[in-house]
């Protein structure tokens, strides 16, 4: 086509497609998908998902009976302000004291409400960074930041992170990847998808560099809750250093003169916390100063997030705090029940799946077949075990052909994602029965567990 992007579906349409969105990666989730389609299900072999991070639990009905109740209420039928309803923005605020400390410097002015975290992403992009920018992504990295960043016609730098360092990312090698066009480093903690958990001490390393380099710090939240009970997430927002312990303090090592709203950008989700991925729910917290360019980019994408389930959330976060930390709880039990049914059956077997880092809702798992893509694991555990999983190529640069970096190179691409939040406990320990049987039955050498 002249003067055009010759393309699949160009080919089929009279006017020019956009370039960016065409070089895009395809969201992985609906090819896991297609695998599973390929099972056949009975009653005693049942399919078992672990591929999408989707909550495995209903909301409370207390919430779906006020939802219904604000849903039905003609006064939330018209548009809110972009930055969300005021009455949640003020519950977020002292849901987050909660979360990091009652001293922490916030105010409801720092909040605007938006359609899921997703959108809470793109905009909070499209206000920092323009096409032809960079932005720096650890990898493995969540596939939704990357399309969005390429749609926008923004470069993703890749960050690697390693098995043997627990998948953390490294200030210092992020350092050497700033250049004059970089505009933000993206972090997100717990890790979608390795499940790692940054501790506060490289949050603020992280926090310190963007600082440094006049760069933005945005930091997804979306699996805070499922953090262990009691400890902090970060000291970010806190408006100076604790003088409680020193292991709190070196975790709060950040400049004398740190304040957040100059550097950090928090973008959290309600779909994972409060059960409820449908309704389209998250936020971004940042500095007053950046609210009226997000509002223009809300304004252009979503005008305003979904109203019934803002005034529901409102007036109840402090009520669902309960319903929040039996769920938390439970994935925690979930993740020790997977680990130890792994760990068991390696015990009694010469096979190994190894756990590289788990937390959040995922387990980021390397498989025993040596010289095996985990992509081809992942499609005959779908079609043959009924065992539905992501491979990690599904979440770094060679989901969409791009060449690897070096360092990439020596990388083991043997890491497969396991959604551990998404089934019941008994069905975890179906999933490590089958993980054994595949071992015999697909017949490929496997990597001895003393190695």
């Amino acid at each position: 086509m002249p003067g055009g992007f010759p393309t699949r579906m160009s080919q089929q349409l009279r006017y020019r497609l956009s370039h960016a969105v065409e070089t895009t990666s395809r969201p992985p989730i609906p090819q896991a998908y297609a695998w599973a389609e390929r099972y056949k299900p009975t009653p005693g072999r049942p399919l078992l998902d672990m591929s999408q991070g989707v909550p495995g639990t209903p909301p409370p009905k207390i919430f779906l009976d006020t939802l219904s109740q604000t849903s039905a209420n003609p006064q939330y039928c018209g548009y809110v302000p972009n930055a969300g309803e005021p009455a949640l923005r003020k519950a977020v605020v002292e849901e987050m004291k909660v979360a990091y400390g009652e001293h922490v410097d916030l105010r409801m002015e720092d909040v605007a409400i938006t359609a899921g975290c997703n959108m809470a992403f793109a905009a909070s992009i499209m206000t920092v960074a323009e096409s032809g920018d960079e932005v720096i992504l650890p990898v493995p990295w969540y596939f939704n930041h990357e399309m969005t960043l390429t749609s926008l016609g923004i470069k993703p730098i890749t960050l690697q992170t390693f098995p043997e360092d627990g998948f953390l990312p490294s200030p210092e090698k992020c350092e050497h990847l700033i250049t004059s066009k970089t505009k933000a480093i993206v972090l997100v903690t717990p890790n979608n998808p390795t499940g790692a958990i940054y501790p506060p001490s490289l949050l603020a390393s992280f926090a310190t560099l963007a600082r440094s380099r006049n760069i933005a710090l945005i930091l997804d939240e979306t699996y805070r809750d499922f953090l262990p009970a009691g400890s902090a997430p970060h000291y970010l927002f806190n408006p100076s250093k604790p003088s409680t312990s020193s292991t709190t303090s070196r975790a709060h090592d950040l400049p004398s003169d740190w304040v957040w709203r100059e550097t950090l950008i928090h973008l959290f989700s309600f779909s994972k916390s409060y059960c409820i991925p449908g309704h389209r729910v998250g936020l971004i917290c940042a500095s007053p100063a950046l609210m009226p360019l997000l509002n223009i980019a809300l304004d252009n994408i979503q005008i305003c997030a979904p109203r019934p389930p803002q005034m529901a959330l409102a007036g109840m976060l402090d009520t669902l705090r309960p319903f929040v930390r039996s769920t938390a709880e439970a994935v925690r039990r979930r993740h020790e029940i997977f680990a130890q049914s792994i760990q068991d059956r390696s015990n009694s077997s010469g096979w190994r799946w190894e756990i590289g880092a788990q937390g959040g809702y995922y387990a980021f798992v390397k498989h025993p077949f040596k010289d095996v893509s985990a992509r081809d694991v992942c499609e005959r555990l779908a079609v043959e075990m009924g065992v539905v999983t992501l491979p990690a190529g599904f979440f770094g640069p060679e989901h969409h052909g791009e060449d690897e970096a070096d360092e990439m190179k020596g990388v083991d691409k043997r890491w497969i994602r396991f959604s551990v939040a998404n089934i019941d406990d008994e069905k975890v320990r179906l999933v490590c029965d089958r993980l054994g049987e595949c071992v015999e039955k697909f017949g490929w050498a496997v990597e001895s567990r003393t190695k």
